[in-house]
């Protein structure tokens, strides 16, 4: 029965005739109504496969699932939305970007259940090849550049100690990758590493959700409950944004960090936690301090490693790379005719500031990836050729071309229109030089084009 577990995130409120058609159908569905308790279900009880219930979707709800299935993409989850939902554009983005099929309500059990099957067997496959999800871990912190290369080595000596650690870093650069590949290289790797946003959670439920509650300790709590930091207990805890904390609740977990214990709301009773602290702002912590926003001690227990995580317009040799590591990443989601990234498209991403980091640039090639028309993805297919901005790039990649052309010539008219021993000039095989006379067009009569121009007539 374990391996037919879905976990259903259920936000419509509505009662479904269908979730107890699926019991009958041989599958354990653990439901939950809301967002904080699917990340406690998913940390403490996951499954291959979940399943996400909404009606009258708006782009901030929508907005919120994006997030939550950003950080539980080794799942494979289908979705269940209201016809009115899927019109829209921001249902129709979450769709393509992270589900693996979905339907629209109302729905039939039995094709619900053959959807779910496939959708674990898929995530089944998926891990059969962990190394695989290691290397992309491993892609989107590493890299070529300077600054990735030195984050790396960071990474790995920190990951052998047990200090607390702090990710500095702006929005979208990728702290939470390297908090998990710290885990990862960790003695703790087996066990549970538990992400808390701590800028997503309400106010009203944050003590609750970190550090669990007594049955009967307010209106609604109907049983004891786990909180996020006891979740992480034996693995790993990453506080992301940790100054987003409000000020009554740092307290808290600064006796946690100080004393590794913790009180459940309506109880005395402390409770023993093992658990690592990783923890990541986007803001400065020393203005916060010194302005009354953030405590000074719990600043200097979480600061005993702190490590820098570049924006990516600081690590540009790693673009292209990073976008083909997407690209193969999402494969499935991309048009069988799609091969890769224009020359054009590359140039534009190596110019682009990239404002939100990895992350938009993850967005960014998986939206290409779906929307793509062509054989290869075009900076319009990225958003990125609209504008005047758009101009420089066409002049660099024009130049580009033109210097090609031109030692092409020049090398056939040393040759004696010799293509083999063009190419020999040239450091590459007689096909690619075949190739590239083919792409510009050019024929073996000393270097001209198929229409009789030179190779220099527009210089």
């Amino acid at each position: 029965m374990q391996d037919r577990r879905v976990i259903c995130m259920d936000a419509s409120g509505a009662p479904h005739g269908w979730s107890r058609e699926l019991r009958a159908l041989g599958w354990e569905v653990e439901a939950v109504t809301d967002f904080v308790a699917a990340e406690l279900v998913v940390q403490q009880r996951p499954a291959l496969v979940g399943l996400i219930v909404a009606t009258a979707l708006d782009s901030a709800e929508c907005s919120r699932i994006d997030k939550f299935l950003q950080r539980h993409g080794s799942m494979a989850w289908v979705g269940a939305f209201d016809a009115a939902s899927i019109a829209t554009p921001a249902c129709r983005e979450l769709i393509v970007n992270h589900l693996f099929d979905h339907h629209t309500l109302p729905v039939d059990a039995n094709r619900l259940s053959l959807t779910l099957g496939h959708a674990r067997g898929h995530a089944a496959l998926l891990r059969s090849v962990p190394a695989q999800e290691a290397a992309h871990y491993g892609d989107m912190v590493g890299g070529t550049s300077e600054a990735a290369r030195e984050l790396a080595a960071q990474v790995r000596r920190v990951a052998k100690v047990e200090a607390p650690v702090l990710l500095i870093g702006e929005s979208g650069s990728g702290k939470e990758l390297a908090a998990q590949m710290i885990h990862r290289l960790s003695s703790r790797a087996a066990l549970p590493f538990v992400p808390v946003n701590c800028g997503a959670i309400p106010a009203t439920l944050i003590q609750s959700e970190l550090f669990g509650h007594e049955r009967g300790a307010f209106t609604g709590a109907t049983r004891e409950r786990r909180g996020l930091i006891e979740a992480a207990s034996g693995g790993t805890l990453f506080l992301d944004e940790i100054g987003d904390l409000p000020r009554d609740l740092q307290i808290n977990l600064l006796r946690f960090l100080q004393e590794g214990t913790i009180n459940r709301v309506g109880s005395a009773r402390p409770t023993h936690i093992d658990a690592r602290v990783i923890a990541a702002t986007n803001i400065d912590l020393d203005h916060a301090v010194a302005q009354g926003n953030f405590r000074e001690d719990l600043f200097y227990r979480l600061n005993v490693l702190s490590l820098r995580v570049p924006p990516l317009r600081e690590r540009r040799e790693d673009i292209q790379a990073l976008a083909e590591h997407v690209f193969e990443k999402f494969a499935t989601e991309k048009s069988p005719r799609l091969k890769g990234f224009s020359d054009r498209a590359v140039v534009a991403m190596r110019a682009y500031p990239w404002p939100g980091n990895v992350r938009e640039l993850i967005n960014r090639v998986r939206r290409a990836m779906v929307m793509a028309q062509g054989r290869l993805i075009t900076p319009a297919d990225l958003g990125l050729d609209v504008g005047p901005e758009a101009q420089p790039f066409e002049a660099l990649e024009a130049a580009r071309t033109r210097a090609e052309q031109k030692a092409i010539a020049l090398s056939l008219r040393s040759a004696g229109k010799n293509v083999s021993l063009a190419a020999k000039h040239l450091g590459v095989s007689r096909m690619t030089l075949y190739r590239l006379m083919a792409k510009h067009g050019m024929t073996e009569r000393d270097g001209l084009f198929g229409d009789g121009r030179r190779s220099d007539d527009n210089d």
